[in-house]
């Protein structure tokens, strides 16, 4: 089969470094082309993803901040031209699906990769007849009010890509944005109020997240708490491997959550918030814990490493493996738990 695939032009795929979203694409272009399909991938010029690739820009850089209209529109346009006579097209852009439109021939599946509330869910109502919607998470579809939805498919993870670590390096890791969303303030209280020390790896490169750290999280710094910047590629499956855990206290509910899926790959478990999508990855007590306070995280933290590290790569294999040979099991029975009961303003 014939299909296109196309990429946000935001970030290259796969990311250098932070980019859940161009992750989880180069997984996908790279296992359908393993499969014997034939796949184009509209990106960027920069993009390394090993398949047939077409692009408007000749790099992701300077292209504009995330969101920017005009520079998503003009990759869109470029796009539809590019894709017009495959099979399948799996749009991950956010005005795609409304230009499609124009192509009624061509059948287009898209991924919404964030929250189906706010200004996303207008959008998604209005194209969800025309072109299939598909969640990323039972969470995030249950919000989806009046979005006609294709099913919920969980991200993928090549574990090929994340060598099991042994967890001595003696550290708590939080990995992702430097956001107050993603909680960086709540992962340094908890960690000192349990003892361990805490690398923080985090993008830190929009004004907003200069903003946030300056003022929220660089004076919690210092002693056995430290930012070490944003990692990608193998120094991140390395600090993963040796982390004892993955740190995760966000503050919203987050649609999916592909670090905590790279940790469970690694082996390493993973203390979180009961937010989003964490109860669909994390089984409490098994392959970490979740928390509805600071006070529990902290008492998390002081036992995590309890926990055996081979199940959380078997449960990485069984419900996130790439490969497609995911084991059929039933959700963790807190992912059936109500909406978190607090915003998180610590």
């Amino acid at each position: 089969m014939r299909i296109a695939i196309i990429a946000p032009p935001w970030v290259p795929v796969p990311p250098p470094a932070y980019g859940g979203t161009e992750t989880v694409l180069d997984t996908l272009a790279r296992g359908l082309a393993a499969a014997g399909h034939e796949v184009l991938l509209y990106t960027t010029a920069d993009s390394t993803c090993p398949v047939r690739r077409s692009w408007v820009f000749e790099s992701a850089r300077g292209v504009g901040a995330a969101g920017a209209a005009a520079a998503e529109l003009r990759h869109v346009l470029a796009a539809y031209e590019a894709v017009a006579d495959y099979e399948v097209v799996h749009d991950h852009t956010l005005i795609g699906p409304v230009y499609a439109n124009r192509f009624p021939w061509l059948p287009v599946v898209t991924t919404d990769h964030g929250p189906f509330v706010g200004d996303l869910g207008p959008l998604y109502r209005a194209v969800s007849d025309r072109a299939p919607v598909i969640a990323i998470s039972h969470h995030q579809a249950s919000r989806a009010a009046g979005v006609n939805l294709a099913g919920v498919v969980h991200h993928g993870v090549d574990l090929d890509r994340f060598a099991v670590g042994e967890g001595r390096g003696g550290y708590g890791l939080f990995l992702g944005r430097m956001h107050p969303d993603k909680g960086v303030h709540v992962a340094v209280r908890a960690a000192r109020a349990s003892g361990m020390p805490l690398k923080i790896a985090a993008k830190m490169s929009e004004s907003h997240e200069i903003s946030y750290f300056t003022e929220r999280v660089k004076p919690l710094l210092g002693g056995d708490t430290e930012y070490i910047g944003e990692v990608g590629g193998a120094e991140k499956v390395r600090l993963l491997g040796e982390a004892t855990c993955l740190l995760n206290p966000i503050g919203w509910p987050e649609p999916f959550g592909m670090v905590m899926v790279e940790a469970l790959a690694t082996g390493t478990p993973v203390v979180a918030t009961h937010a989003g999508a964490a109860p669909e990855i994390v089984e409490h007590g098994v392959t970490g814990f979740l928390a509805d306070d600071l006070g529990e995280l902290s008492a998390a933290l002081g036992k995590v490493a309890e926990l055996d590290r081979q199940a959380c790569r078997q449960a990485a294999r069984q419900r996130f493996s790439a490969d497609g040979r995911r084991a059929p099991r039933d959700l963790p029975r807190h992912s059936q738990r109500k909406e978190q009961r607090r915003v998180w303003t610590y």
